[in-house]
């Protein structure tokens, strides 16, 4: 596999459905273990950026990379595909598996790998994030704050016929959408934990201004299908562009209309 600086790299990167343009011509790069947060407005297309990245739908127009390796087929139809994990807004368990079939999903693919072997490593994931004695349990006998713990021990999780050349593209869909405060800061830490547990590069698809600034190091703004501005957490906090300063402040007068919204 070719090295690159990047993790992500795109390119006029579009998609559209019945003559609308979701997404219009992005271009973005995300540096190799960088962690970027992409905002706006709810139906701005964020988390169609991330279902692009991740290999389960392709751009109409425009191409995209991920650690250098163009790419141009869903993920399941590619023989060795990046190393990209996805953590939806919704935990996504499989409610028939138990905790431990549903976080060591992965690894019972490769037929080297023993179920002790399994056990464990399934163990180590789940510790991570403060889970014990779990395993046996189905998803609905744990809470919901517990299940979306469960989805970030499964990102822990390396898919052992991947290419190991690469540091994985974690992806992080509204994670903290409808929690409380205290809830969402927990789940926070989890991110940053995470990403640092598998030594990756991020993205966060949010509108939660917490979320933003603790688990981010850039941020982009989309808004109409483009990006409309970019800069450092730092900068978003303090920037007076009429985007970021709508979006922020959560004001009604601004570029971003109701309407559109």
């Amino acid at each position: 596999m070719k090295k690159s600086q990047y993790a992500v790299e795109t390119k006029n990167l579009s998609i559209g459905w019945g003559g609308v343009n979701v997404l219009n011509q992005l271009n973005f790069e995300l540096y190799s273990g960088e962690k970027l947060a992409i905002v706006g407005p709810s139906g701005s297309g964020k988390s169609t950026i991330l279902k692009i990245l991740a290999g389960l739908i392709l751009p109409t127009k425009g191409e995209f990379s991920i650690f250098g390796e163009k790419q141009t087929y869903l993920r399941l139809d590619q023989n060795n595909p990046p190393d990209v994990r996805l953590v939806f807004q919704n935990p996504a368990l499989l409610g028939s598996l138990t905790i431990e079939e549903n976080v060591g999903f992965l690894l019972k693919r490769n037929k080297n790998i023993s179920k002790k072997l399994i056990h464990e490593i399934v163990n180590g994931c789940l510790a991570e994030v403060g889970l014990f004695n779990v395993n046996n349990k189905l998803p609905n006998e744990l809470s919901g704050g517990m299940q979306k713990r469960v989805s970030f021990a499964r990102a822990l999780i390396r898919d052992q016929t991947l290419n190991t050349m690469t540091k994985p593209l974690l992806l992080f869909d509204e994670p903290t959408a409808g929690l409380d405060p205290i809830a969402s800061s927990r789940i926070e830490d989890l991110i940053n934990k995470t990403n640092e547990k598998a030594n990756g590069s991020s993205i966060v698809v949010s509108h939660v201004l917490s979320t933003i600034e603790r688990t981010s190091d850039k941020v982009l703004m989309l808004y109409g299908g483009k990006f409309r501005w970019s800069g450092s957490i730092d900068e978003f906090k303090k920037s007076n562009d009429p985007y970021v300063f709508q979006f922020r402040n959560g004001k009604l007068d601004g570029p971003m209309q109701p309407k559109d919204i």
